[in-house]
């Protein structure tokens, strides 16, 4: 059995996995800015999931991870040690990994494709990765969509400032998953994510797009409508990549962690 965990600027998500993939149980928790509040929260919501049918544990953070110690957080104003492993060690004795978040969403959303397929997720940031053939490309750990810059009402602002599910919350004052079907909202969202795809349709040529987060959730919404926009705002030589909403926008990386774990059995 693998147990997963998916820490999140907003909330984490702890799960267990069957060898076969089935998802036995789950709990989750609000993320609290504070280190040793988090700590505690996890120390505690934890215990429950203690079994010696346990694996092998993964940790998917949204941050920068070298040999199992994290570093620079995204959105989450932790110090650079804060100690994640330490914690897992007193609590588990099997094997423990620790790994970026998007890169563990990319790894399950892009497995069913082929060719070079970029993973978009838009929740509190945007972030993703770069596949090809269902592996990781080295060009996916500096992959950072949201940090670019583009021009947005006349002022030159990261991506994630105006077309991430929080910022779309803070103009809407509703989740994007709430968003009524409208016309106009659809338009806008649209002009907001304009701006970041052809930049990486430009850059990276990709084969597909998968967008995965509240943005992924809603997409199939106006999924067509965004293509055409594409195709006016890229050369007519320009090849349009084909645009996917996510097989799970909300738990791409709990299952990409279960996908981790039964590739690096013991």
């Amino acid at each position: 059995m693998f147990l997963v965990i998916d820490i999140g600027a907003t909330k984490t998500l702890i799960a267990t996995f069957s060898k076969r993939g089935r998802c036995i149980s789950r709990t989750k928790f609000l993320t609290n800015h504070s280190e040793t509040a988090f700590l505690q929260n996890l120390h505690d919501s934890l215990l429950p999931f203690l079994s010696p049918k346990i694996d092998h544990v993964v940790l998917a953070v949204p941050g920068i991870v070298q040999k199992n110690y994290t570093y620079k957080f995204g959105n989450l104003p932790w110090s650079n040690n804060i100690p994640l492993m330490s914690l897992l060690k007193s609590l588990f004795s099997c094997k423990i990994s620790i790994l970026n978040d998007a890169n563990l969403a990319t790894l399950y959303e892009t497995s069913f494709y082929s060719g070079k397929v970029i993973y978009l997720t838009f929740s509190t940031g945007i972030g993703g990765g770069i596949a090809k053939n269902g592996f990781l490309l080295p060009s996916s750990a500096t992959f950072e969509p949201g940090h670019k810059l583009y021009q947005h009402h006349g002022n030159l602002v990261e991506w994630e400032d105006f077309a991430s599910a929080n910022a779309i919350k803070r103009i809407y004052y509703t989740q994007a998953s709430e968003l009524k079907n409208d016309p106009k909202i659809n338009s806008d969202l649209i002009s907001r994510l304009l701006p970041g795809l052809t930049d990486i349709i430009r850059r990276y040529n990709p084969d597909r797009i998968v967008i995965g987060g509240a943005i992924g959730d809603i997409l199939p919404r106006f999924q067509h409508s965004l293509i055409k926009e594409l195709r006016l705002s890229l050369p007519a030589h320009h090849k349009i990549p084909k645009i996917s909403p996510a097989k799970r926008p909300y738990e791409s990386v709990i299952y990409g962690e279960y996908l981790y774990a039964k590739k690096h059995k013991k």
